[in-house]
């Protein structure tokens, strides 16, 4: 009989919001040490400021450790897979490392080169909006609009033909489903390399005018194959799970308070503000990459020794009183806040700005689109194992 799979407290949610647990956790003592299962004990880390403190400190707090400890307790073929798809991956990378390969690709997402992206992604928004119009109602707004948008505009940036969307919307999946064990894990993580390989040798034979074309061009011989075969997974995964369950998980926050959707969809100054609002609010990373201490380190008044894994709920800092009033409500005129949902320090999401502009192009543009939009029946279809958290699907009328 197949063991039911444990759901990390972590990651357990009550329809938008973190379960009461963690909210205990945050308000009574900010961090606790916590069997996670498989043999793993660690800390979590609940409260907005040691959020903070955690992530900006990487001397301190180890992604690299953290990568390294994965491999312990796996066979020795597995461990050598999982050590070979975690190269060139910025979250596996502490600094000076981390900082050289993302000095590289940092250009390609700043405000202005992402700029041009932006007649791009209006189309795409457009060209979706309208076959959906043309289908009429019903419609599974996930799979007819929140996942296909950010595929397509990630396909565009990194050269990655949208005929194999579906290909590696089913790697990525599988890479983030935690119900899944270790070695399917491992094997998705090592099938979209080897994916992502093909477009590498490609770009190294045939640069394009795409992210890849462009890192072998400007940088061939400052970063490997397998770094930039990392990198480019990476991306691949994190460019369209995030904006993609933000769309869904966004769009019906929003249908349940009409008012807050009446803002987005009528004013443009309201966009920018509720897209942060609801990036605080939803939290869809429940938390933030594990890290592993290198010394003693103390966090709410606990002291941690050296060697121990940490693991920052995002969900739970989002929420602290010591961020926002009333934290629990949705408030989408609150503007921007300093939320930790795109992280904070060296790993701040490289992404951001591309994943800030596809929402704020999508988001009022659907709501204008279909003004009597409303979801079907009351039932969430939430991604219970994954670790971006969203929606399988979201069955709407207009």
């Amino acid at each position: 009989m197949t063991e039911t799979p444990v759901l990390p407290v972590f990651m357990q949610r009550d329809g938008f919001d973190p379960v009461p647990e963690l909210t205990a956790l945050r308000k009574d003592e900010g961090v606790r040490r916590l069997d996670f299962g498989g043999g793993y004990f660690g800390w979590l880390v609940t409260r907005f400021e040691d959020v903070r403190t955690v992530l900006s400190d990487p001397g301190r707090f180890s992604n690299a450790r953290q990568a390294a400890m994965q491999t312990e307790g796996l066979d020795e073929a597995l461990a050598a897979e999982l050590a070979a798809s975690q190269v060139g991956n910025l979250l596996t990378l502490d600094p000076p490392e981390h900082g050289r390969l993302r000095r590289l690709l940092t250009p390609e997402f700043t405000m202005r080169r992402i700029g041009r992206l932006e007649p791009r992604i209006t189309e795409i928004v457009a060209d979706h909006l309208d076959a959906m119009e043309r289908k009429g109602p019903p419609a599974d707004l996930v799979a007819e609009f929140a996942m296909p948008i950010p595929s397509l505009v990630i396909c565009e940036l990194l050269g990655v033909p949208y005929t194999d969307r579906a290909e590696f919307q089913e790697l990525g999946a599988r890479q983030l489903d935690q119900s899944l064990p270790p070695q399917e894990q491992v094997r998705a993580q090592t099938d979209a390399r080897t994916y992502m390989a093909r477009l590498v040798a490609k770009a190294r034979t045939d640069p394009g005018e795409d992210m890849l074309g462009m890192l072998v061009r400007e940088h061939g011989d400052a970063i490997t194959s397998e770094e930039l075969t990392g990198v480019a997974s990476l991306l691949l995964v994190a460019g369209h799970e995030t904006t993609a369950n933000m769309l869904g998980l966004g769009t019906l926050a929003l249908l349940r308070h009409p008012d807050q959707l009446a803002l987005v969809r009528d004013d443009p100054d309201a966009v920018g503000p509720a897209i942060e609002e609801l990036m605080r609010w939803l939290s869809i990373l429940h938390a933030g990459t594990a890290k592993v201490t290198t010394t003693d380190v103390e966090l709410s008044g606990r002291t941690i020794g050296a060697g121990e894994l940490i693991i920052c709920v995002l969900a739970a800092a989002n929420r602290d009183p010591a961020l926002v009033e009333r934290p629990d409500e949705l408030d989408v005129r609150r503007g921007a806040l300093g939320h930790v949902g795109f992280g904070h320090g060296v790993h701040h999401c490289l992404g951001a700005p591309l994943a800030r502009m596809e929402m704020r192009i999508a988001f009022p543009a659907l709501l204008r689109r279909f003004p009597d939009l409303r979801a079907v029946g009351s039932d969430m279809d939430a991604r219970i194992f994954s670790a971006i958290y969203g929606l399988s699907s979201l069955p709407v009328q207009w």
